[in-house]
């Protein structure tokens, strides 16, 4: 196998994201720095936190949603699925897993050990989390155990009010209305009653996105063509430079990115190194009102 590397640097890269050092586990419970983040959260909605001690178990992630929730009014986390709990590891499985985890269900039931696509080592264009829940969480994070040494998994972040000025007011229009279909991902089904949603791709006044390609069905030729010119602008020279790449460099091992999941798309390139590892976990889950 191939050894790859990140260069050690002590520098901090220039991305124009806000950024917190955590300098031991009790800084989770402190107010002030608690304080901090909640504010950043709320003005800017993006924030990497950089750890300065060991923390394999995500203890401060965990104490950290809870002072939030205490103190601030966040919702706690939500469940990924029915088979798992709050934190998602999110790593590249092998080809091998990935089919037997395919095949180990039935065809009636749904497949919920089947790899989620942040699960393989592809590229995972522009989306937002959970855009097939009727309440999506409000905010994600992800913590860095060990950054892809090879080159690729890069994270980007774009912000929706860099974007919406390029669609045209008749998409906007459009994009307000519950006229799209989302489907649920097989290995995200919670109730197997419930495979889909039905909902608008824009909060009313535009402050809020859902979005996914692969699994919205517009219901009405407006609602097609409005999806259609949103999907062209996120591949727009203008969307390309409000761009933020989140490299392994500026988000190294022992870092966190807390984004929040309705303000902020994201996407990531391909993954290179095959030990590449985050934590994920979501919370705050809140309706989305079109």
């Amino acid at each position: 196998m191939k050894s790859c590397h990140i260069p050690r640097s002590t520098a901090r890269f220039s991305t124009g994201v806000q950024e917190l050092d955590a300098n031991e586990l009790e800084s989770s419970r402190s107010p002030r720095h608690v304080g901090q983040i909640h504010e950043i959260l709320q003005s800017h909605g993006l924030l990497k936190i950089n750890l300065k001690f060991p923390d394999e178990s995500s203890s401060y992630l965990t104490q950290l949603i809870s002072a939030l929730s205490t103190s601030h009014g966040h919702g706690v986390p939500i469940t990924h699925s029915s088979s798992r709990g709050w934190f998602w590891e999110v790593r590249p499985q092998s080809t091998a897993a990935s089919a037997s985890a395919s095949t180990s269900k039935s065809e009636t039931s749904p497949p919920q050990n089947a790899p989620a696509r942040s699960e393989t080592s592809e590229s995972f264009p522009w989306h937002t989390d959970c855009s097939y829940e009727e309440s999506p969480p409000r905010f994600f994070a992800l913590q860095v155990l060990h950054a892809d040494a090879c080159g690729g998994g890069t994270l980007s972040v774009m912000e929706l009010s860099r974007l919406l000025p390029l669609l045209s007011a008749t998409a906007r229009k459009y994009s307000f209305r519950a006229e799209y279909r989302i489907a649920v991902p097989p290995e995200f089904i919670k109730k197997d009653d419930q495979r889909s949603i039905v909902g608008s791709l824009l909060t009313n006044p535009g402050d809020g996105l859902r979005f996914r390609e692969d699994i919205i069905t517009p219901l009405t030729p407006s609602a097609g063509q409005a999806f259609e010119e949103l999907k062209s602008m996120l591949r727009s020279p203008e969307a390309k430079s409000s761009t933020i790449p989140l490299s392994p460099e500026v988000l190294p091992s022992g870092s966190i990115v807390l984004v929040e999941n309705r303000r902020w798309l994201h996407a990531r390139n391909e993954v290179r190194d095959p030990m590449r590892h985050l934590r994920r976990v979501r919370w705050d889950a809140r309706p989305f009102a079109g």
